[in-house]
């Protein structure tokens, strides 16, 4: 009975934490401050939000998905953002328990949820996020017991290294830009906290997801292959299949290759 009450509690983090994270995905693009003003308030009528309308969830049920003071329709994308933060954080713990490992995780977790949702909607990674990324995920191998220093710089140079090279090599051949800056420092930051087996894992699912995702998107939208497609999503989904079940992936793989 404890530990479910213990779950609940978590979860219930972990929404308050995907509340902070909609902030992030709001205001980052447009290059405001995310602690000034500290409460939230609406886009449309910019009305600051009373603290019991923005309860994770909750209040977008009870609020009927409309903002109190002009009626605007709250976009189901904040509920749903709580709900992947909170569904995370009790994932995480239930992996790692209540731990420093656990808290990392989580934490980095988020963050690749707020690239994920700034990439789909403004075809931008920030530098805010990726930049200082880096150096805390390399900081954060001396704390992680499955990660040494050593495997996080080779992490963080093939992740960064490996995208920089298959964007040089696209630009020789098409001309054009086809991996973007933000791209390369997310997989770099990727390889800083995963190591160089995050990172082939982490590229090996992004391929496979992007390019079912991509045919499915031309397919739909009956348009050539230069239909834009952010490959940051991947990436981060990638990275957090690594986490849950790198292991085991890694594992299933090679016992194919016996085969």
């Amino acid at each position: 009975m404890f530990n479910h009450f213990i779950e609940i509690i978590i979860f219930i983090f972990g929404m308050c934490a995907g509340s902070f994270a909609n902030v992030c995905i709001y205001r980052l693009p447009l290059s405001k401050s995310i602690i000034d003003p500290p409460r939230s308030f609406c886009p449309n009528c910019k009305a600051m939000i009373r603290f019991y309308d923005n309860i994770p969830v909750l209040s977008y049920l009870w609020l009927k998905a409309r903002c109190r003071n002009c009626s605007q329709p709250i976009p189901f994308r904040y509920p749903l953002v709580e709900i992947i933060c909170g569904s995370f954080a009790l994932g995480a713990f239930l992996k790692f328990g209540f731990s420093f490992e656990c808290l990392i995780y989580f934490v980095f977790i988020t963050s690749l949820i707020i690239i994920t949702f700034i990439d789909i909607y403004h075809q931008i990674i920030p530098d805010v996020i990726t930049l200082p990324g880096i150096p805390i995920s390399f900081l954060a191998s001396f704390v992680l017991p499955s990660l040494t220093y050593k495997d996080s710089l080779l992490g963080l140079l093939a992740g960064g290294g490996s995208l920089l090279i298959i964007g040089w090599i696209y630009y020789l051949i098409k001309k054009v830009e086809g991996m973007g800056g933000g791209d390369i420092k997310l997989l770099a930051m990727i390889g800083a906290i995963l190591g160089w087996k995050g990172v082939l894992s982490t590229v090996f699912i992004a391929s496979v997801t992007g390019t079912l995702v991509g045919i499915i998107i031309m397919m739909r939208t009956q348009k050539d292959m230069k239909v834009p497609v952010p490959f940051g999503p991947f990436l981060s989904t990638g990275a957090i299949i690594y986490i849950f079940f790198g292991q085991d992936l890694i594992t299933w793989y090679f016992g194919l290759l016996r085969i």
